[in-house]
């Protein structure tokens, strides 16, 4: 028998177990209510979506800017499944109802830091805080942020989010485009957020994209373990093929939604 108090809201997966009840617990292993995990993804193909409006003058002169948020687009494709593998998915996605409810995605390139040291030590625990003593407003592309251990670090390319206490809304996900160290930044940038630091805690300035869509208050954490993605169906429409060998052929096209 499991209690619990809310039910699964991750997109079940081969880490995101699921239980005929709903919870990601369920009951003791070989029973009738035990969590199963869903199916592995064959491909998944990730876009970011950034709408930009594009003038050209008469001269040839260039003008641009952006006219909507940016978005994260995922399409996600499956091996064929048995019907034990397809149906936690499936009915998953029907508890949506279709686009009304969005739901949180794991994708497995994202899971842990390029940096395999990094990402040892912040699944134990440590990670990048936010450290600058006004915070950082919204529509910003860097911060400075800190931690504790000097030759560890996130690589470019990492996806991380947000937990600011203050902001419970802030789910976007961000992507790191460049990382400044101490004796390896720009000098010419702003000052404000140089890093610093010869002992711990050690001062980092990082840029990502896109632009933070809210202020984030100081020490506001950066979560690079298991970053997830929050997200609605592309389309009100969910549907799937059974093939002659009884497999079943399904696939999930997902956009990020912000609450």
């Amino acid at each position: 028998m499991a209690i619990f108090n809310s039910f699964q809201n991750i997109l079940p997966d081969p880490n995101n177990k699921i239980s005929r009840s709903g919870d990601s617990g369920g009951t003791a292993a070989g029973s009738e209510g035990e969590a199963k995990a869903g199916p592995g993804f064959t491909s998944v193909k990730f876009s970011a979506k950034q709408p930009v409006m594009m003038n050209r003058t008469n001269s040839g002169r260039v003008i641009t800017r952006t006219v909507a948020a940016h978005s994260w687009n995922i399409d996600i494709s499956y091996n064929n499944l048995t019907r034990e593998e397809f149906e936690p998915v499936f009915s998953f996605l029907m508890a949506q109802n279709g686009r009304l409810n969005p739901f949180l995605v794991e994708l497995p390139q994202y899971l842990a830091s390029r940096n395999s040291s990094f990402a040892t030590t912040t699944a134990a625990g440590t990670l990048l805080t936010v450290n600058e003593s006004g915070g950082v407003p919204a529509g910003r592309t860097y911060l400075k942020a800190s931690w504790n251990a000097a030759a560890l670090y996130p690589a470019v390319g990492d996806i991380f989010t947000i937990t600011d206490s203050s902001n419970s809304n802030h789910t976007k996900a961000y992507m790191l485009t460049r990382l400044e160290m101490t004796g390896d930044f720009n000098n010419s940038f702003d000052s404000n957020t140089n890093p610093s630091g010869v002992s711990a805690p050690f001062n980092v300035r990082i840029h990502f994209s896109p632009s933070l869509v809210y202020a984030t208050s100081n020490t506001s954490t950066l979560d690079f373990v298991e970053p997830r993605i929050r997200v609605i169906q592309a389309s009100d429409v969910t549907e799937y093929s059974l093939g002659v060998n009884g497999l079943y052929k399904f696939g999930l096209k997902v956009e990020e939604a912000a609450p």
